[in-house]
């Protein structure tokens, strides 16, 4: 039977976990999502089966031109990486599942929002197990106008068009089966959620690129003493990741910024014994917003920016943010001579936070020419919106699916002062890599049965998950981890993999109820479309 108009149920998802009045109900790891689906028939309908989910589903299209010939068109990827479901219990339906005219029925549902998604999400063509292990952890909410809010505020989450990665409450009520054998769909409700899934702060990244990289850690600028004059030496710049920029639990509110301080190091190689090193000026830091996205399954972390140009399958969006720009033109510069050359260790390392670091010598380094050291410290907050500020941008946390990636970049102009008027001040420029990072809720705990927990006690000793890993320490050393001959770029989450591969990892179906039916589908759907304009 077809219901129409005023006789098809009416179908509502309701919230009971206090974010009922809330915009848009945000939640992170291991929290439960409790609510119930309501049914109101206006006739006597009969329901044949009723659908509660948990979904998660990523969307992505590159467009394409072609050069050759006037087609313009486009690849599209659509991938439903995240299923739970709901068991309805027979006693939850009426008799006979005849609902009689003007009656409502109440469906409860419990999800717990799972910290990893199932091994085969991706379809298992990862060429790493750090590359699997990435792919496992559900992505944010992002992409989706709706559910970039905060408050009843709008936000901007710096995505674009071409991607998105959403989370919904559906419920379904079907009335029988047709003569294939299918559901028929007599109502149906949707509420979308925001999540921002808990991601640890990883080991920094390995980088081993050139000047034309994404990243580029240290910087040689050679400084003339002004127009048509010679040379005053060369100033070199340097740092190194600094620790992450970690997110709040979206269900805590929180007063306090979200910061943390990278430290530049510079140094200023005289070109004569006599050379006084240039004055500092301006310093200006800004964030770099990348979003990789594919029309096809990403086998690796993205490593260059270049490789997503001029693709068909895949492509970068980039936003940028000016953070700070402000005046270091107290910083005083530090005389060595060359007599206090520290010997550089066998290790590679660089940089100490113990002291006022040393700095490798610039290539054009002239022996028993003293040498000046100077050291800035510099506060990364991120442009949340709160009280007192009106910024709309809205952060998530670093991450790496299946046909997404967003990454962070730190960028640090600084400008000098030369002795000789100049037409304009020479500059220096480094690019830094951070991690957004976000916390757990701490009121947050897996659930598991009883039948787990037996299982779980029967483990062998060498079965038994160890204790998680520390928290990364940063001792500031560049060079500390030899750089790899086969990766150009970057080698993504050195020493990473221990975090999650070592028996830490979690399969999604420990974290369901005794009742709690929980099922992740990876299926990947890849469409083309072209048009040709005549």
């Amino acid at each position: 039977m077809v219901y129409r108009g005023k006789d098809k149920p009416v179908v509502q998802i309701t919230l009971a976990d206090g974010q009922e009045k809330a915009f848009i109900p945000s939640y992170t790891s291991l929290d439960q999502i409790r609510g119930t689906v309501t049914i109101t028939t206006p006739v006597e309908t009969n329901i044949g089966q009723v659908q509660i989910g948990f979904e998660g589903v990523c969307k992505t299209f590159v467009e394409k031109v072609a050069t050759s010939s006037p087609t313009h068109g486009r690849t599209e990827a659509f991938q439903n990486f995240l299923h739970l479901g709901q068991p309805i219990q027979e006693s939850d339906y009426p008799s006979d599942r005849m609902a009689k005219a003007g009656e409502t029925y109440t469906f409860p549902f419990i999800f717990v929002v799972p910290e990893e998604l199932l091994p085969q999400v991706c379809g298992g063509h990862e060429t790493d197990d750090n590359v699997h292990e990435a792919h496992k952890i559900p992505p944010p909410t992002l992409g989706d106008p709706m559910t970039a809010v905060w408050g009843k505020s709008m936000m901007d989450d710096m995505a674009p068009d071409m991607a998105k990665i959403s989370y919904c409450i559906r419920a379904k009520v079907s009335g029988g089966r047709d003569s294939n054998g299918k559901h028929v769909v007599i109502g149906e409700a949707l509420k979308k959620i925001r999540f921002i899934p808990a991601i640890p702060e990883h080991p920094p990244l390995v980088v081993v690129g050139g000047k034309d990289d994404d990243y580029r850690l240290r910087q040689e600028k050679k400084i003339r003493k002004g127009t048509l004059q010679g040379k005053l030496g060369t100033l070199v710049m340097e740092s190194v990741q600094p620790q992450a920029l970690r997110l709040h639990p979206p269900s805590k509110k929180t007063s306090y910024a979200i910061s943390t301080t990278a430290t530049i190091y510079l140094r200023f190689d005289p070109a004569t014994a006599d050379a006084e090193p240039p004055g500092l000026g301006m310093l200006v830091t800004k964030l770099k917003v990348g979003t990789f996205y594919s029309s096809k399954a990403l086998m690796q972390i993205p490593k260059r920016s270049n490789e997503f140009h001029y693709s068909n399958t895949q492509s970068l969006y980039v936003d940028s943010l000016q953070l700070s720009s402000r005046c270091v033109t107290a910083v005083q510069w530090i005389k060595q001579t060359s007599d206090k050359l520290p010997r550089r260790e066998s290790g590679g390392s660089t940089i100490s936070n113990s002291s006022l670091s040393f700095v490798e010598p610039s290539s054009t380094y002239r022996e028993k020419l003293p040498y000046y050291i100077a050291r800035i410290f510099v506060p990364v907050t991120l442009p949340e919106k709160a009280e007192g500020n009106n910024s709309n941008k809205l952060f998530v946390p670093t991450f790496h699916a299946c046909l997404l990636s967003r990454v962070y970049v730190l960028h640090f102009y600084l400008s000098c002062h030369t002795p000789g008027a100049s037409i304009t001040d020479p500059s220096i420029h480094i690019k830094i890599p951070i991690q957004v990072s976000a916390n757990p809720n701490p009121d947050a705990r897996p659930t598991i049965s009883e039948d787990e927990a037996q299982a779980i006690a029967r483990r062998q000793p060498a079965e038994t998950p160890g204790p998680l890993p520390p928290r990364p320490t940063y001792e500031e050393a560049t060079g500390s981890v030899p750089p790899s001959p086969v990766s150009p770029g970057f080698e993504f989450g050195a020493g990473w993999r221990g975090a999650a591969g070592e028996g830490a990892a979690r399969s999604t179906e420990s974290l369901g109820l005794p009742d709690y039916a929980v099922h992740t589908t990876g299926r990947l759907t890849v469409s083309s479309t072209a048009t040709r304009f005549s």
